[in-house]
């Protein structure tokens, strides 16, 4: 037990160390995508998704540029999703594209999350309907939403339960490919309730949701300690939920079972890991999209179940972003000086 708390007592000590040298972190990204190609290829499209500002980050001194025929950007109403579209037609040479921009952020922390009893705005309780990537009508999700929520009152209190059910019911799979499939009911039945980011924040939003709770999936980069090089591994999903007097509010319960993992600790020796990914932290992420679920791409051949990476299709084929060799791309961060 002493051993446990001594190292995660260190582990935020250096968070702790790393936000305060970062107090204002800000720095420029550049995706770089160069979709392979053969020499027949006939039709090559690339979308990335394309940050927007918010009361947390300020994009600016966006540019793209590559050796394209056609680019634009554009916004899906039905996931919400802001990306960057680029077309090549018979590519003589290698397609590529470069899109750069600066960011800078603000602690994410909701020091004062309140809870007022307020009825739900009517655009948030479009965050309420289950969908086919969000399944909250599932009787399965439905009926763990009920019981972990039963004789709870309020927003706050029942979306508590959920992020702790989550914590305490999941884990993270280290040999999961990326940041995982995103299916919540495969999460929990076929996977044993593993899996990676994109898998247990999905859950949180999934039983939230069968809760009565407006919540949606958050994509982005994880960049905890900014630094000058290669940050592709970056790539992380966490999730917000929607309270009446304050908002929306961040809850990362994937990352309560990263530190977990990495820190070989059990739940009895996690509760500080579940404050600190609870209601925002002072870690430097960036978002590129918020809901993103079944984005509907222009030229893509279907529906993308949720778009955080750089997609891409060659001759009406989808790439598959998780294998390097047949899709490359790279995001790369220079910190500001």
């Amino acid at each position: 037990m002493m051993k446990a708390f001594s190292l995660l007592t260190a582990a935020l000590l250096l968070l702790a160390t790393a936000a305060m040298a970062a107090a204002i972190p800000s720095g420029t990204l550049t995706f770089t995508i160069t979709p392979t190609v053969k020499a027949d290829t006939g039709n090559v499209t690339a979308w990335v998704p394309y940050p927007m500002s918010d009361n947390f980050q300020t994009i600016g001194d966006m540019s793209v540029s590559g050796n394209y025929q056609a680019s634009a950007i554009y916004r899906d109403p039905a996931s919400e999703v802001v990306y960057l579209f680029a077309d090549w037609k018979r590519p003589v040479k290698s397609p590529t594209l470069v899109m750069r921009f600066h960011v800078t952020q603000k602690d994410r922390r909701n020091t004062a999350i309140k809870d007022n009893g307020d009825a739900y705005p009517e655009l948030v309780r479009e965050y309420l309907k289950a969908t086919a990537y969000v399944p909250a009508d599932d009787p399965q999700m439905k009926a763990i939403a009920d019981k972990v929520t039963a004789g709870k009152t309020g927003t706050l209190e029942k979306a508590r339960a959920v992020y702790d059910w989550v914590v305490e019911n999941t884990f993270r799979d280290p040999d999961v490919k990326g940041c995982g499939l995103g299916q919540p009911t495969r999460t929990l039945n076929q996977c044993r309730g593993g899996g990676k980011c994109a898998d247990l924040s999905t859950v949180f939003v999934t039983l939230a949701r069968a809760a009565g709770i407006p919540a949606k999936d958050v994509y982005g980069l994880r960049l905890a300690t900014p630094k000058d090089g290669d940050v592709t591994s970056g790539f992380h999903c966490w999730a917000e939920f929607y309270l009446p007097g304050t908002g929306w509010v961040m809850a990362d319960p994937a990352d309560v079972r990263k530190m977990m993992l990495v820190h070989k600790l059990e739940l009895k020796d996690a509760d500080d890991w579940r404050t600190f990914f609870w209601g925002g932290d002072d870690l430097f992420r960036l978002v590129l999209e918020k809901n993103g679920r079944g984005a509907n791409l222009v030229g893509a051949d279907g529906p993308i179940n949720y778009f955080m990476y750089p997609a891409a299709q060659v001759d009406g084929d989808m790439l598959n972003y998780f294998d390097a060799k047949g899709f490359s791309y790279k995001v790369e961060f220079k910190q500001d000086k």
